[in-house]
């Protein structure tokens, strides 16, 4: 998932081609469905993102009441409006009546605690879920941004690498060279720094074991001279989301791919290319482009067919991207990676999203 910011943006309006009373305003590579005459091109407003989740005053103050995601109808998510895709919310909220929002747009200000915004957190899932331990040690997993909010990331013509983002729930094992040991946890257990105790009945350990995840990350700690390696896969199938790609995450068939791997070398994290080091050693996630940045290009790739089962079982979930050689991004303060997801995965009917 991206990080949660509701941020003051200057806006590029557009006419919708469907609706006489409605138009398109755009946030970075966003649309977002809005009544025409509101806004115009050059003007600023607050943009607020998909999966944000909102208080009720807002949702009533916007005229949105039962009209928003979720159980409670709060969260924010992606839909076709008159048949154009809408992503987000552009507004003006009261409570930032007295705000320069141009300036706090050249600030880069985040309203979201102000306005009472926070993030959707998905719900765990028993076979997901399990009892967990302090893991100081824990080589975590990043939040990747969307380039279609920060389409600057990359530039054009930059070598980058294209691999298809697959909907599971990613597994991260960190491997201590000096003693063996091995912890394993989810994305959101791992940001906490938190580990699973190891249980065969949890899906991520059940991973690690069926596919060899650990030893893998031990002879690779050997090739590298590393102190700790990080492995970091997708487990995927039936009972884990909608979109199974021929895996079945109940039996022995679960599926599993690694799409990155990091390790600490003379003191110093460093994130590598898990094609070049684990090829013919575990499953990995497909890589479908390699060449220069062009985000049209992008976009065309993040649609489609799975090619994960080589069948083209169902819809795409989207791409990540990255560059030919690893890099700092001043755009996202970390590293240079992103991704881009398939609207028809954003707008399909019954859809999992457990983290």
């Amino acid at each position: 998932m991206s990080t949660l910011r509701v941020t003051a943006e200057v806006l590029t309006v557009h006419e919708h081609p469907n609706a006489d009373a409605l138009e398109l305003a755009q946030v970075g590579l966003y649309r977002a469905v809005v009544a025409k005459g509101v806004y115009r091109t050059g003007e600023t407003a607050v943009y607020i993102p998909e999966q944000s989740v909102l208080p009720e005053d807002l949702i009533e103050e916007l005229g949105l009441t039962g009209r928003l995601a979720g159980s409670r109808s709060d969260r924010v998510k992606a839909v076709r409006l008159r048949g154009e895709l809408s992503q987000g919310i552009v507004c003006r909220p009261k409570a930032l009546a007295g705000v320069d929002l141009a300036r706090a747009a050249a600030d880069g200000t985040d309203f979201a605690e102000r306005l009472g915004i926070t993030k959707w957190v998905p719900p765990i899932p028993p076979t997901m879920d399990g009892e967990v331990e302090s893991a100081p040690g824990l080589l975590p997993w990043v939040d990747i941004e969307n380039i279609q909010r920060y389409p600057d990331i990359f530039a054009p013509g930059e070598d980058v690498v294209l691999t298809e983002k697959l909907h599971g729930s990613a597994c991260l094992l960190t491997y201590f060279a000096e003693d063996g040991r091995v912890q394993v946890s989810s994305k959101g257990f791992g940001a906490k720094y938190l580990a699973l105790t190891e249980d065969p009945r949890n899906l991520y350990w059940r991973a690690v074991h069926g596919h060899g995840v650990a030893a893998a990350a031990a002879r690779l700690a050997e090739r590298l001279g590393a102190r700790r390696v990080g492995i970091f896969g997708e487990v995927y199938g039936a009972g884990v989301q909608d979109l199974t790609y021929g895996a079945d995450g109940r039996r022995e068939t679960l599926g599993y791919a690694v799409f990155d791997v990091s390790a600490e070398i003379d003191g110093e994290v460093r994130w590598l290319d898990a094609t070049e080091l684990l090829t013919g050693e575990l499953p990995l996630v497909p890589r479908l482009y390699e060449g220069p940045y062009d985000i049209g290009r992008v976009l065309e790739f993040a649609s489609g067919r799975e090619t994960v089962s080589g069948q083209g079982l169902h819809l795409r979930e989207g791409v990540v991207i990255r560059p030919a050689i690893e890099r700092y991004s001043p755009v996202t303060g970390g590293r240079a990676v992103a991704k881009a997801v398939s609207p028809a995965y954003l707008t399909r009917k019954g859809g999992t999203e457990y983290e």
